[in-house]
């Protein structure tokens, strides 16, 4: 709803600025500005209102517009001193237009950290050679993480070496309501690591928050308006906290990954499997339960921390509604919960909507 009602702020004045164009070029009486205005004049007014339609479009694309955005609000600015009787209640909308644009600058500033981290993880694994999975590889694994693989695909198809995924869903704490949001995530294989980007709404206003999990450390901040921090963690908790959520990645959207020295696999039974995952010292448990078709249907360890309630509980991640995405079958929707006393409790939700293998 603000972010509607600001786009409308946006539109309005800049149609306003039109006119000054008409007036300077007489194509219609405009009885509201008195002083003259010059054509090269008149044809500033029109640059001013082209840039903030163009600034409406990129809103609307939710694209980067702070950049034109602040074009548009100092030349305006910068006319209307010059018919400052007729036009200087227009400073008012410039004003709240330059919040705006402070804070899509921010927004920008805090996601540039993200899309660096990107960049440089691209850039390493994009060279590495990738090989194919053969029955070889997967005859170490216990039947059912097998038949898991082969039901979703990877068999004589390249190991994969990192990952593009979005997402669209909702978050909440106990007690509270759900904060819809979307992410973009980048996961690389060689050296675990896991940068996730969110995008969310809280009572109307934006909120950006980025969880980084590089060479076994992890930190998480998040934003509101991308400028007050409404949250920071980091440390040794939070380490262990995302060695869990990056293989939860791998077992439930990456499974050509699967097949990592770094994992080892004990058979529990036809369907289920206990997975240890170990990086940088940290060793993670998990266990992995299937279906007869041979999906991942739930995911358990008791080994990540739940930062609301400072305190480890287990974590479980069911998924369901399976998909072929880019050649491989995995699970379109799951979610997030916590294993209370009193019974499971839902605190994130999960649609897949992209996801890109290279």
């Amino acid at each position: 709803m603000l972010r509607t009602f600001f786009i409308l702020i946006v539109l309005i004045h800049g149609l306003i600025h039109l006119m000054g164009f008409v007036k300077a070029f007489q194509l219609a009486p405009i009885q509201q500005l008195t002083k003259e205005i010059s054509k090269p004049a008149g044809a500033m007014w029109l640059l001013a209102a082209l840039l903030f339609v163009v600034s409406v479009v990129l809103l609307l694309l939710k694209a980067g517009w702070w950049q034109v955005g602040l074009a548009a609000v100092v030349l305006s600015q910068v006319l209307i001193f010059t018919v400052w009787q007729d036009a200087r209640f227009g400073t008012i909308a410039n004003v709240i237009l330059l919040i705006g644009v402070l804070v899509g600058f921010m927004q920008w500033r805090f996601e540039r950290g993200y899309r660096e981290d990107v960049r440089i993880g691209l850039e390493r694994t994009k060279a590495l050679p990738a090989g194919t999975i053969s029955e070889a590889d997967m005859a170490p694994l216990p039947e059912p993480v097998q038949r898991y693989l082969r039901y979703a695909g990877v068999l004589n198809k390249p190991k994969i070496r990192g990952m593009r995924v979005v997402i669209e869903g909702g978050l909440r704490e106990k007690g509270k309501e759900w904060m819809p949001f979307r992410s973009e995530q980048y996961n690389f294989f060689d050296v675990p690591t896991r940068l996730f980007f969110l995008k969310a709404t809280m009572k109307g206003l934006p909120v950006h928050g980025y969880h980084a999990y590089k060479d076994g450390r992890a930190s998480m901040l998040i934003k509101l308006l991308s400028i007050l921090p409404v949250a920071r963690a980091e440390g040794p908790d939070m380490n262990k906290a995302e060695t869990v959520t990056y293989f939860n990645d791998l077992c439930l959207m990456a499974p050509p990954a699967l097949i990592d020295p770094r994992i080892q696999w004990e058979p529990i039974d036809g369907l289920s499997a206990r997975a240890i995952f170990t990086h940088q010292g940290i060793a993670i448990h998990a266990i992995l339960y299937f279906n007869e078709k041979g999906q991942l249907i739930n995911f358990r360890s008791d080994d990540r921390y739940a930062l609301s309630e400072k305190k480890q509980l287990p974590f479980w991640t069911p998924a369901q509604d399976y998909k072929n995405f880019n050649g491989y079958h995995i699970g379109s929707y799951g979610e997030a919960r916590w294993e209370y006393p009193e019974g499971q409790f839902a605190y994130g939700t999960f649609n897949l909507k992209e996801v890109e293998y290279w």
